[in-house]
């Protein structure tokens, strides 16, 4: 069950006609190229129009919208591609908190069809919350997962807001760890319920 939505996560397919956005899940300036390079190409192939990510102030080791900004736009991202998410109010920043920030911004908007994107370390997480958070707040939302691309995975760094330093590898371990966690705690979506998500999904059935 777990191996058959790891797969799907780092692989999934996408529709034909363009996505309305890309979120990016905020990530600490050692793994933020990760979403950066995902943000470019999916926007150069016409894979999505919009870029989003929160529009907070640095925090919980997301370096901010206003850097975010700055960065993308200077690699090129047109400024008028990039859309900010309403700042949730909340005084610390985790993936739930996050993905039901993105989920009542897409309902708000009327956006139907939306790329969620992390270091891939972190991907099946964050989509199981996104995934989470569109059934409590906007179930017909077509979720799609789109990892970052992967960086070094032998080099250390620094996650999870800002307080985790291992190696990317090695965070692979604490990643699932939070996954049963979180799933035990009623946090998360199961497993099982996230996988007939996917399907339902793909079946057009939401």
């Amino acid at each position: 069950m777990l191996e058959e939505l790891i797969i799907r996560t780092l692989a999934d397919t996408l529709p034909d006609k363009p996505l309305d956005g890309l979120f990016l899940f905020g990530q600490t300036e050692d793994n933020q190229q990760s979403g950066f390079a995902v943000a470019q190409r999916m926007l150069q192939q016409g894979q999505v129009q919009k870029i989003m990510f929160l529009k907070t102030k640095p925090m919980s080791g997301y370096p901010g919208f206003d850097n975010w900004h700055a960065a993308l736009t200077k690699l090129g991202v047109p400024e008028e591609s990039i859309e900010g998410i309403p700042d949730p109010g909340e005084p610390y920043l985790h993936t739930l908190i996050e993905a039901k920030a993105m989920v009542r911004h897409a309902k708000d908007k009327n956006y139907k069809h939306i790329a969620v994107a992390a270091a891939p370390f972190q991907q099946p997480r964050a989509f199981m919350a996104a995934v989470t958070a569109a059934r409590l707040y906007f179930p017909q939302l077509y979720l799609y997962s789109q990892p970052g691309q992967p960086l070094p995975w032998c080099r250390q760094v620094t996650h999870s807001q800002g307080k985790v330093e291992d190696t990317r590898a090695g965070l692979i371990a604490g990643e699932m760890e939070r996954i049963s966690k979180y799933n035990a705690k009623g946090d998360l979506d199961t497993m099982e319920e996230v996988l007939a998500y996917l399907n339902r999904r793909d079946n057009k059935q939401l």
